[in-house]
């Protein structure tokens, strides 16, 4: 808490104390009491809505966040998701709570990320979180759509746009069910139109009516998918606030067929503080985003399922020193270690530019190879982005080295990395990361840089272990994003003491007890009213809809009753009037 004259500035990540952060009491009473007093001062003139909307940044929409470290999953959740709301949402086909259609959208530069997280939604299954016979129903109306076109130029139509043209396969689109579609967020943003302003002002659907012509045509198809809800893998990029797929998103959400908004990230926070103003005398900053409403730590994960890893450095920074400490314990601990999938292990060196990788830390490389007996064609891969002096560029053979580097066919021991890998790349059977020097990796990305080398691959493997070599630099970095992500530090992660989680085994107990098969009956109820008309015997109609052995004098008022379901039978006691619930307790 910072005292700055009349102004009391709480510099405090907001929703650390409210939701799963482990924030001493201190910290929180600080806030809070903070608060109490100024709504209890002012308790007449506060704007309460409006403090409400600049907590959660001013959202007009459903919005949640699950905060899941790299590797814990988080494409399993969106499928999951996706298998849950379709279930729901065929048992009660007009309840607007559960999505009809999905578009999974990753940040436009992890171009990487989309075929693979198609695939896995693809692959999952299903039967872990549902019967196998509603995971059939939900299969046979999946539709797997993948938008990978390249971007189209401004005024797009459907000819100039091959995306546009697979969504526009699906009309109408008021029945439409099942639809999942894959894209890069760039594949949807728009240049054109304006959707809100730096202080995320709105703007109405009218004014987006008045400003259509030039729009981006794929953007304005989607907008007409009912019921969709759209999935953003690292959501923490939509936080910037010149980010474009921010306002699409915002569009959708006008338009009233957008259903909700699901993120996923590692890292929710934003790059900068956002203060949250209570009133004139009283303003808090938060860094991390408001719509967390599930936290899983990076420490549970290791523990539980990621490989294990040795966090090191040199305060040396000598970038050629560190490289050859890295690979030479990477080969020493991994040159013989073959996964259960037949892959084999796999070290990642980050290097800012791409002159340096293939100037001076590929023949570095080479050399360490050929020290532990590797042929270097087949053990070293080079890739990277563009070069912007054009000097170099990646043939479509190491493109696809690349792309199956986690298949056990790939041979590659060392990967060469620039301006790509950071963030969205999935490879198992990497075991090891080196960043030597400073600008390796964006200094917010430090962390998830890092991580990579974490993902489990044989599953309920305690004994898998990972490498990473840092300079001091870069391992200052990311003690500090431990410690503010995290809650922890580069001391508790070499700690970690892994947990074998046991699965627990389920019995049918059917058998043991000669229980005899569980029946199914399922009951359609039909109604048909009594009208009252005149000149009509109400005895004799009654007759007419229910046959009865003996007839007797009906009341007019039971008559209201049958309206509402109740009928009239006979048994051996005598006449008794039930409903479907007295049958339902007592037939």
């Amino acid at each position: 808490t910072t005292i700055d004259g009349p102004q009391q500035l709480f510099t405090f990540p907001w929703f650390e104390g409210l939701f799963h952060r482990s924030v001493s009491f201190t910290r929180c009473e600080e806030l809070f009491s903070g608060i109490n007093k100024e709504i209890r001062k002012n308790a007449d003139s506060l704007n309460y809505v409006q403090v409400i909307k600049d907590m959660f940044a001013n959202t007009s929409f459903t919005d949640y966040l699950f905060s899941l470290p790299m590797g814990a999953g988080k494409t399993y959740l969106m499928a999951a998701f996706i298998y849950l709301d379709l279930y729901f949402a065929l048992n009660e086909p007009n309840n607007k709570a559960f999505a009809h259609n999905f578009i999974v959208c990753a940040p436009s530069g992890l171009k990487s990320s989309v075929i693979p997280s198609l695939k896995t939604i693809q692959n999952f299954d299903a039967t872990w979180i549902l019967p196998e016979e509603s995971v059939k129903q939900i299969k046979s109306i999946l539709k797997f759509e993948i938008l990978d076109a390249v971007k189209s130029g401004k005024k797009s139509n459907k000819t100039k746009n091959p995306n546009v043209q697979k969504i526009s396969n699906y009309q109408p689109y008021n029945s439409l069910i099942g639809l999942v579609m894959v894209t890069n967020a760039e594949k949807v943003i728009l240049d054109d139109v304006k959707i809100e302003d730096k202080k995320t002002r709105q703007i109405s659907f009218d004014e987006l009516e008045q400003n259509q012509k030039g729009m981006n045509e794929l953007k304005k198809l989607i907008s007409y998918i009912p019921n969709l809800q759209v999935l953003v893998d690292e959501v923490h990029h939509l936080a910037d606030e010149d980010i474009k797929l921010n306002g699409v998103i915002n569009y959708w959400n006008l338009t009233k067929n957008m259903n909700s908004m699901i993120g996923f990230s590692g890292t929710p926070f934003y790059n900068s503080k956002q203060p949250v103003k209570i009133s004139e005398n009283l303003t808090y900053q938060t860094s991390q985003i408001p719509f967390i409403v599930n936290y899983f730590p990076l420490v549970k994960a290791v523990e539980s399922f990621l490989k294990k890893p040795k966090i090191k450095w040199s305060e040396v920074r000598d970038s050629s020193i560190i490289i050859e400490k890295g690979l030479t314990e990477f080969f020493d601990t991994y040159k013989d270690t073959i996964y259960q999938n037949g892959t084999c292990a796999k070290v990642a060196i980050y290097v800012g530019r791409i002159e340096k990788l293939r100037e001076e830390v590929y023949p570095q490389c080479v050399q360490i190879a050929l020290k532990y007996g590797l042929n270097p064609d087949e053990a070293i891969l080079c890739y990277h982005g563009a070069d912007s002096k054009k000097k170099y560029s990646c043939s479509k053979e190491e493109e696809l080295e690349f792309a199956r580097l986690d298949d056990k066919s790939s041979k590659k021991r060392i990967v060469l990395l620039a301006q790509i890998g950071k963030e969205g790349w999935d490879c198992k059977s990497l075991t090891s990361v080196i960043l030597s020097q400073q600008g390796d990796s964006p200094r917010n990305m430090i962390l998830q840089t890092t991580c990579r080398c974490l993902r489990q691959v044989d599953r309920n493997n305690p004994s898998e272990t990972a490498l990473i070599w840092l300079n001091d630099y870069n391992a200052n970095i990311l003690n500090a994003q431990l410690q503010l992500e995290q809650e922890t530090s580069i001391e508790e992660i070499n700690q970690i003491e892994k947990k074998f989680i046991h699965s627990i085994k389920r019995y049918d107990r059917t058998k043991k007890l000669k229980l005899p098969p569980i029946d199914f009956y399922q009951l359609k109820v039909s109604y048909e009213k009594a009208i009252k008309e005149d000149n009509l015997n109400i005895d004799q109609r009654l007759k007419q809809i229910i046959p009865i052995k003996e007839s007797r004098a009906v009341r007019e008022s039971n008559i209201k009753s049958e309206e509402k379901g109740i009928v009239e039978f006979q048994d051996d006691y005598g006449y008794n009037f039930t409903t479907y619930l007295t049958w339902l307790s007592y037939g």
